[in-house]
Order: C-alpha cells, then structure tokens, then sequence
C-alpha cells in the first residue's frame, strides 16, 4: 500500500473509531469520510462496506476479550474467572457505543473461537457448582443485551450503572440463589433471530436520534 493510502486508511480508521466510540456504529459513513478529511470514494476503496469498516475498528477489542476468555480459564477459582470475563467484556461495551452495539451483535450468534471459549468458561463454572446448572450459553445473551441497554440510557448521565445492573444479574446466576425458571432458553436459532431484531432497533434509534439532530 502506498504511503497516501496507507495515511487515508489510519485517517478513516482513527474517523470511525471516534465517531463509533461516542455514537454507536449506525453513524453515517459519509460523515466518517467527512471527519477523515477524505471523499466517500475514497472510504469505500478502502473498506467497501461497513462490515469491513467495523471489523478493522474492532480488531484489537476482538483480541482483547479473546485475552479475557484465555485469562478467566487459566483463574484458578472458576467463579471468580467467569465474573472477571464478564466484568471486562462490559468494561469495554461501557466506554464505546460502538462496541457496545457491536456486543449485542455478536453473542451466541456463532460457532467460532469466541462461542467456544464462552462455552468453556460457562461449562467451568458450572462445574465447580458455582454457576446454576441450568444457564446456557444462550441464557448469556441476556447479561450482554440487559448490559447493552444501560449502557446507552446511561452512557452521558450515569456511566457506572452498568456495574449494579450486572452484579444483580450476577448475583442471580449463582447456583446457591437459583430457582427454577419458567420457559425454557432460547434455541441457537431464536437468540440469531433476536439478534436481528436488536440490530434493527439498534437502526432505528439511531435514525430517530439523527432526526433529533443527535
């Protein structure tokens, strides 16, 4: 890549990583050109779409709880190494709106190194009879997605709800606290069509917060 190129590319990126990080990932890409100092053209030659863009800005956050999950199967107390994850993944979701939707997108949505990791911490867990037995991996949607909402209602006016939100939510997954529960967790292929219907809500908030002038 020549040395332009390669300028306009950290422009772009460093652009998004701003505008994501305080907006949330539905930002207009031509105002990410815009911030960048460089033509949507320009934008789209170096990340044709925005699945591209998001997953350039979002690299490092990806390693980084990769390195989370890696650090909370090597605790030496399971419990303590399942909160540890959590705490961090939500650590990251309550600094950046864009990864904080980026979040909702992503769990329980696939099968790869990430789902298996979160599948062996949970496993863990339960094993040392810590975490109630009947939590699945799917069950772990609704700690990224409740934490996702505060998150964005408290990201200007309170932006340390989030750690009460979770340890209630933590509290009521410990084994000694649980209960049984009324319905049964979702299948894999609810949580993905949940999912969509969180991006598409996502979308919309956005668009209404534009209108606003947000």
């Amino acid at each position: 890549m020549r040395k332009d190129a390669l300028h306009n590319r950290e422009r772009l990126l460093e652009a998004a990583r701003q505008l994501f990080a305080d907006r949330g990932l539905e930002v207009p890409l031509e105002e990410i050109a815009r911030r960048a100092e460089v033509s949507i053209g320009t934008l789209y030659n170096r990340f044709p779409s925005r699945d591209d863009l998001v997953e350039a800005v979002f690299a490092d956050r990806v390693a980084a709880v990769r390195e989370l999950a890696e650090r909370s199967l090597a605790a030496d107390d399971a419990w303590e190494g399942f909160v540890a994850f959590l705490t961090g993944v939500c650590e990251l979701q309550s600094v950046d709106l864009g990864y904080n939707d980026l979040a909702v997108r992503s769990v329980g949505a696939d099968t790869r190194e990430g789902d298996a990791l979160m599948r062996r911490i949970v496993a863990r867990a339960q094993e040392a009879g810590m975490l109630r037995p009947d939590v699945t991996l799917e069950d772990m949607a609704f700690v990224i997605w409740g934490v996702a909402g505060t998150v964005r209602a408290t990201f200007r006016t309170a932006p340390g709800a989030w750690r009460r939100h979770l340890a209630l939510t933590l509290d009521g997954l410990r084994a000694g606290a649980a209960h049984p529960l009324p319905v049964p967790p979702m299948t894999t292929a609810q949580t993905e069509k949940a999912l969509g219907g969180c991006d598409q809500g996502a979308s919309a908030q956005g668009t209404r917060g534009r209108q606003r002038g947000g």
